[in-house]
């Protein structure tokens, strides 16, 4: 059985449907990448795993056990955080303060103590700008607070959306190769990205998604190689 599993979802902003009949899973250990152009509905898919959005139709399962329904902190609980799209930092806190929010639902103190440092190890520049507001940061050092903020919650699964926005491409070399040292320790993840190059780059396994449907999917490779994919989002051919 798949770590997370998501069956026929169907979502609604109001009267505009932005998901339409989505299936996906995830196993264990894997990166799994949803690929699409803007308003193909990556977002929103993230946003209902979450608890963020209620799913008009559809079936989620993690680790076996229905999450439509829970509420976001509840979810976090079973082991399932978010980083969301635009960062969603504390400006006006410290790094520090953010970094100590994330795990605010747990309650081993010395536990936290030690994710808290090894956060500040893993991200060198979050240190030394510890005791900063986070508002202060630059756009690739939020981006940073933000992934190690939800790495606080100790997750199963980690929804990454959107890390490489905006960012100067020597970051974003940064920010995937980080990825895939939190994917190598064993945090499953499911990575919503416009730079599908990047994206398919790292993942084991991909999703299309196309105006709020699933278009294709297959192993990252695959997708990578595929004629449909490198015209639509690599921008060859």
């Amino acid at each position: 059985m798949a770590l997370l599993e998501v069956e026929e979802l169907d979502c609604h902003y109001g009267a505009i449907q932005a998901l339409q009949g989505v299936s996906l899973s995830v196993e264990k250990g894997q990166i799994v990448t949803l690929v699409g152009s803007n308003g193909a509905g990556k977002t929103t898919t993230l946003r209902a795993l979450s608890g963020l959005i209620a799913p008009t139709r559809g079936r989620i399962r993690f680790d076996g056990r229905a999450l439509v329904g829970l509420k976001p902190h509840e979810i976090v609980r079973l082991g399932v955080a978010h980083s969301p799209e635009g960062r969603g930092i504390f400006p006006n806190l410290t790094v520090r303060d953010n970094l100590e929010l994330g795990a605010y639902s747990r309650s081993d103190r010395d536990g936290i103590a030690k994710d808290l440092e090894r956060g500040l190890e893993r991200f060198p520049i979050l240190k030394e700008r510890s005791s900063q507001l986070a508002g202060t940061l630059s756009g690739g050092e939020q981006q940073m607070l933000a992934v190690a903020r939800a790495l606080m919650a100790r997750p199963r699964l980690l929804l990454l959306d959107e890390p490489s926005l905006g960012l100067a491409p020597q970051i974003v070399q940064s920010i995937f190769a980080i990825i895939r040292e939190i994917n190598a320790e064993g945090t499953t993840i499911l990575l919503v990205e416009q730079n599908a190059h990047m994206a398919l780059s790292i993942a084991h396994y991909g999703y299309v998604l196309e105006t709020g449907r699933i278009k294709m999917s297959d192993t990252a490779k695959n997708l990578a190689a595929s004629d449909e994919v490198r015209k639509a989002y690599l921008g060859v051919g």
